[in-house]
């Protein structure tokens, strides 16, 4: 699979990196998590994310990639979940990133997100000033922020961070617009979560799941020109070959469909005419919507 260089961070990254939020159930059978993990590397998706809120992810990803730590591009977020300290505090980014560091099994972290961090959290500056120490003390690589809006507007202006993770999606542009081409002049990395928006296409009824629903209702409001293609073609292409997007994300928790989405985002950048009609769709339908968070 191709690797990109990851804007002006040194890291090099796939086009497709391993979204781990599914990882974390705890009813989810550990061999196949161990067949998932291990086959991502062997089809070149060397970049997994996870976060403190994915439940077991973490010590999943520590558990059987941990031996294999320097073929794996890290990213995990912080901000929030360390008992005994109060969230989006910079005791907090400083305590996340060192139980991330023993969970993950690793010496250090390729790319440590805050996560969802509110705008007013960033501009206070203390946990921001946290992660950048973790920085100077080699703990982490990169320091990164992932949200949405004004937020991440404000994270890219700002200088702090060389990298961003973002919802891209058929149904969801908003940062395409104005914050993924600012970060791309920045030299600033983008991961692209959410990248098969959730996959609402495989859903006959209304789902209960608010970011699902959300979806859901985009996906129906579009009425995307299909013309015999796969939406899921259609959207790992889109998602992974966006302009200015460096890896995009896929979450599953079998290694057949992590498979897959690398074969299709090989086959390169969808064709300039399936590309005119869905952003000719989007401008007349979705020009409004916000990134779904």
């Amino acid at each position: 699979m191709t690797a990109r260089a990851f804007g002006r961070t040194g890291l090099v990254v796939p086009h497709v990196g391993l979204g781990a939020g599914p990882l974390g159930d705890p009813a989810l059978d550990e061999r196949e998590v161990e067949i998932l993990l291990l086959g991502a590397l062997d089809v070149g998706v060397t970049l997994v994310d996870a976060a403190r809120s994915y439940g077991l992810a973490e010590e999943r990803i520590g558990r059987h990639l941990g031996r294999h730590r320097s073929k794996v591009v890290l990213s995990t977020k912080v901000g929030y979940g360390v008992e005994g300290l109060p969230d989006w505090t910079g005791p907090c980014v400083a305590a996340g990133v060192d139980a991330a560091l023993r969970r993950l099994r690793a010496d250090w972290l390729d790319i440590v997100h805050l996560h969802s961090c509110p705008l007013e959290t960033l501009r206070r500056g203390d946990v921001l000033t946290a992660l950048l120490d973790a920085v100077v003390a080699g703990k982490v690589r990169v320091a990164a922020y992932s949200g949405e809006g004004e937020a991440l507007a404000w994270a890219v202006a700002s200088g702090a961070f060389g990298a961003v993770q973002t919802s891209v999606s058929l149904c969801d542009r908003a940062s395409l617009a104005s914050a993924i081409p600012a970060a791309r002049e920045r030299g600033v990395g983008v991961l692209a979560k959410r990248a098969l928006g959730n996959g609402v296409w495989r859903y006959g009824e209304h789902p209960s799941q608010p970011d699902l629903a959300e979806y859901w209702q985009r996906w129906r409001a579009l009425g995307l020109p299909l013309q015999g293609w796969d939406p899921l073609e259609l959207a790992v292409r889109f998602a992974a070959h966006a302009p200015g997007v460096g890896c995009a994300l896929v979450g599953t928790t079998r290694f057949e469909n992590l498979r897959r989405a690398v074969e299709l985002a090989d086959r390169g950048p969808l064709p300039p005419d399936a590309l005119a009609a869905l952003d000719e769709r989007y401008r007349a339908v979705g020009a409004a919507w916000p990134g779904v968070v």
